[in-house]
């Protein structure tokens, strides 16, 4: 892939070259398989990335996927009749997590991942990949820091809250990988929806990665991220320049975010639109808790209206 890799001052080269193989595992990396399930979408690309981590007698399975008959079958072929020492969400999104309760039962593996930050409804974040209406059966949360002996490796657990408060990476130290579920994907920026999604959380998450030391990112969605620095650096100048022209919209006298949207967007697929108009609503949010925005709301229909907070 080509990522940004001439300096700090580029934004990142995104790449959506992916096959994504529905129906088979494919071999990323030395005992890494990559099960892609059938579901694809404009906020899930060629679909969800299942990764199963592990040796000839042992593994373990990160992000089993949307509920879907086909991908527990393939992810079970995948697995081969190995132990599961555990299943581990990167967050509970449901194209990642739906399934997940059915395929640690079948495997009789117990389920890991971080406790949400918030409570959140499917309708307030109804353009998206809404979570499970109901409670994961988590065997316990994970902790940022901690270490896993799972499936042959040592596996480092990295909080890496911003698209979901419950946001966790993995690294294998003795790989060289970091598997970033929908934090870093070299197809696309995700998207930061709040309640849950939180734009300084996110932020201060990319910043975490640049003292990392793994040399390749597999994703929760499309292809590896090959040169990773470079091309998380590449994310925090994009977010900078979409909050730069936020506050330059605001400038010129938008209030609304239909209005910031459709003029910091332009040729937006339709379909991407309410994704649009939520990270907006993020950047807008954490610029609000800066002090350099202020939100004020409209006496009849009670919509919001953002200023500059000099205004």
């Amino acid at each position: 892939m080509t990522d940004a890799s001439s300096g700090d001052s580029q934004e990142p080269q995104f790449t959506t070259a992916f096959t994504p193989d529905h129906g088979r595992s494919v071999p990323v990396a030395p005992g890494v398989l990559r099960v892609t399930a059938n579901n694809p979408s404009p906020f899930t690309f060629a679909g969800t990335n299942s990764y199963v981590v592990g040796g000839a007698d042992r593994c373990v399975v990160v992000d089993p996927g949307p509920a879907d008959a086909a991908h527990l079958a393939a992810l079970l072929d995948a697995v081969g009749g190995r132990a599961v020492d555990a299943v581990l969400l990167t967050h509970s999104h449901s194209d990642h997590s739906s399934l997940a309760a059915d395929f640690s039962s079948n495997v009789a593996a117990p389920l890991l991942g971080a406790r949400r930050g918030s409570v959140v409804e499917a309708g307030d974040i109804q353009h998206l990949d809404a979570p499970p209406a109901g409670d994961l059966p988590y065997q316990r949360h994970l902790d940022d820091g901690e270490t896993l002996r799972l499936g042959g490796h040592a596996i480092e657990v990295v909080a890496t809250p911003g698209h979901a408060s419950d946001h966790l990476a993995f690294a294998f130290p003795d790989l060289g990988i970091l598997l970033s579920g929908d934090h870093v994907m070299a197809w696309s920026t995700p998207v930061v929806a709040p309640p849950d999604g939180v734009m300084g959380d996110y932020m201060v998450s990319l910043d975490k990665l640049l003292g990392r030391a793994e040399t390749r990112y597999l994703p929760g969605h499309g292809g590896p991220v090959e040169r990773p620095i470079p091309f998380v650096r590449g994310l925090i100048r994009h977010r900078r320049m979409r909050e730069a022209a936020i506050l330059g919209r605001l400038q010129a006298g938008d209030e609304t975010i239909p209005a910031i949207v459709a003029a910091t967007y332009p040729g937006l697929d339709p379909r991407l639109a309410g994704a649009a108009g939520l990270s907006v609503l993020a950047h807008l949010l954490d610029l609000q808790a800066r002090g350099k925005v202020r939100e004020e709301r409209a006496d009849g229909d009670g919509g919001a209206r953002y200023r500059l907070a000099a205004d």
